[in-house]
């Protein structure tokens, strides 16, 4: 397996995860590469943990995490020695479209040894695809817009499928793409295109892995994964394209005989918020803009009903009496947290076992990336409001729910058309979060946590449970970046799944 645009390596530890019944690894990743010197670190540590058998990584490893030894301590201990050079082989620090293409392909032809029966895997960036990134982009510069080579990195990934013809590959990319523009022409018919024929005499059947159909047939919506339809607590769509080269899928009689077989499971029940985040410890929030301190925070928290004066909405009431009562949860908070946080994780009945098994780790001995963002006193009175809205009224409420003395400075109430009125969100506890993006690590509003009494927003841990990265994962940098890291990640238990459809082709007989 081949990674490109690997980020901090959500799609290489899914696939990492399919074993066999002796619990030995299915895939091996030979080459990922990923231009970000942060998430590289990030990449670069989770290599050396993939090459000790589960439970068999040492423990200068948790000694690392836990911000008992440097990484360089780690890194020259005798214990990991021999793993250490093989990631350094392995995960690459350069950037696509700029590293020298000789220089790329000298790894991949060196990790792949000739070999032709393997999976490219990867999703390039995805700025100009994406929503927010086209109202940002464009509204600044169109002309510069319609240039930004980000609408094409993929030509980065199509490259190597010309260059090396994998049997398989999996792109990832946002639902944005679908209907993204780019000089009037639809950039993912061209992408599709593309793909499906990257050169002469090299041909591709790009399938769903969602929706059966005739080759031909598949609608471009056809190809979007909605991640809370498979055990991921998050509403995540995102396009997922599953290419088999075209002799191989002729070769594959499994394709026609049991094409049901290569599609994602849709589970009956969905994961939600509190279900992920089971077994956490609880933490407070902190102040920004004035010293913090918890007798200060409580005081701010305290403070919150007071917005609610000259409201007159008929759930004023409810609101206000489940206010009273979480504040008094509020007041036995003891700590924001810590980078480590030493801890019994214990999420019991709360979590389902598949998740319980996927998450934990007897070993780490608490939690990692645990600590909290200090917000604004105004913010606090929001959170506590938004959050016992939800509580109460069992919806999360927008800013046209919101009493007049907590909207922004900038937005007027009686105007018809709020301008970004979910920009404050409260997770709704009983059901999957809202997709977790790398605009995270700008600001929490619109990722509230769904217990009042704590009045915060999402920690990166908590973020990271969400995309469903295992709880020893440990992410490079600070704060910031790592929920940068985290929002830009495909989710590793999603991956899993695909991973174990791959498989599942990849070992299917083939005709001679």
């Amino acid at each position: 397996m081949i990674d490109l645009f690997a980020g901090p390596g959500g799609l290489c530890e899914g696939f990492s995860s399919v074993v066999d019944g002796n619990g030995a690894r299915r895939f091996a990743v030979k080459v990922s590469i990923e231009k970000d010197p942060i998430a590289h670190r990030t990449l670069l540590l989770r290599s050396i943990f993939r090459k000790f058998p589960k439970g068999k990584v040492p423990s200068c490893y948790y000694d690392y995490v836990r911000g008992r030894i440097s990484r360089e301590q780690f890194l020259a201990h005798p214990a990991i020695k021999d793993a250490a050079e093989h990631a350094a082989k392995e995960a690459r620090c350069a950037e696509l479209g700029v590293t020298p293409p000789k220089e790329v392909d000298d790894w991949i032809r060196e990790a792949l040894g000739g070999q032709t029966d393997w999976v490219l895997i990867g999703g390039p960036p995805c700025q100009a695809y994406s929503l927010a990134g086209r109202s940002r982009l464009r509204g600044k510069d169109v002309e510069k817009f319609e240039a930004d080579a980000k609408h094409f990195l993929y030509t980065e990934y199509l490259r190597i499928i010309q260059e090396f013809a994998p049997a398989v590959f999996v792109m990832e990319n946002v639902k944005g793409m679908l209907n993204s523009t780019n000089s009037g022409k639809r950039i993912f018919e061209q992408i599709l295109a593309d793909l499906k024929a990257p050169r002469d005499h090299l041909s591709y059947e790009v399938r769903s892995f969602v929706v059966h159909k005739a080759d031909g047939e598949l609608e471009p919506i056809d190809y979007v994964i909605e991640a809370d339809d498979h055990g991921i607590p998050q509403s995540r769509h995102r396009v997922i394209l599953f290419g088999i080269r075209s002799d191989v899928a002729a070769a594959t009689k499994a394709l026609k005989e049991r094409p049901e077989s290569f599609l994602l499971r849709k589970l009956t029940k969905k994961v939600g918020v509190s279900a992920a985040l089971a077994g956490l410890p609880e933490l407070r929030s902190r102040l920004s803009k004035e010293p913090d301190s918890k007798e200060a925070w409580i005081g701010a928290v305290r403070e919150s009903p007071k917005a609610l004066t000259g409201w007159r909405l008929s759930v004023r009431k409810d609101i206000e009496e489940a206010m009273e009562k979480f504040i008094k949860k509020a007041e036995r908070q003891t700590t924001f947290g810590a980078p480590f946080v030493e801890a019994v994780v214990a999420p019991g009945g709360y979590m389902p076992q598949n998740l319980q098994d996927w998450y934990l780790d007897p070993k780490l001995g608490g939690v990692l990336h645990h600590e909290t963002r200090s917000h604004m006193r105004s913010d606090l009175h929001r959170y506590m409001f938004a959050s016992c809205f939800a509580a109460t009224q069992k919806y999360a409420p927008d800013l046209r729910n919101f009493p007049p003395k907590l909207l922004p400075d900038h937005v007027n109430v009686d105007e018809e058309t709020i301008p970004f009125k979910d920009r404050f969100r409260v997770q709704m506890g009983k059901h999957p979060s809202s997709t977790v993006v790398a605009h995270i690590k700008k600001d929490g509003h619109y990722y509230i946590h769904p217990d009042p009494g704590q009045c915060r927003s999402l920690t990166a841990r908590e973020a990271a449970r969400l995309q469903t990265f295992p709880d020893n994962y440990f992410f490079e940098g600070n704060r910031t970046e790592q929920y940068g890291q985290i929002g830009n990640a495909v989710p590793p238990l999603l991956a899993k799944q695909i991973g174990e459809i791959i498989l599942d082709f990849m070992t299917s007989p083939r005709r001679r």
